[in-house]
């Protein structure tokens, strides 16, 4: 039954030449940084804004109730789509809405 065991020594060469490497915390923040950088090149011209945004993603951007939304479609300062049951908005007229809007 030994001679099916393997010789535990044939194995020591490999982990006596092993090379320790020591990891600072100044070449984890370089990696970091590096790291970063790739992120952000690969977001780098893509629009995050969507071109759609339904009624409740534009309240939560206005912080408006249901009800001053619709006063806007009523009244012609926002425009709408409305397909099906769902009422969209373009994205940049509400961004347009959020500028004229901005306080001086």
């Amino acid at each position: 039954m030994a001679q099916f065991l393997p010789n535990l020594y044939q194995f020591a060469p490999k982990l006596i030449t092993m090379q320790i490497e020591v990891i600072t915390k100044q070449d984890l923040s370089d990696f970091k940084d590096q790291i970063i950088s790739e992120i952000s090149t690969l977001f780098v011209g893509q629009n995050t804004q969507k071109e759609w945004l339904k009624s409740s993603d534009v309240r939560k951007m206005l912080n408006i109730s249901p009800g001053t939304l619709q006063n806007l479609r009523i009244n012609g300062q926002l425009p709408f789509t409305k397909i099906g049951g769902t009422i969209f908005y373009s994205g940049s007229d509400v961004n347009t809405m959020l500028t004229k809007s901005k306080s001086k």
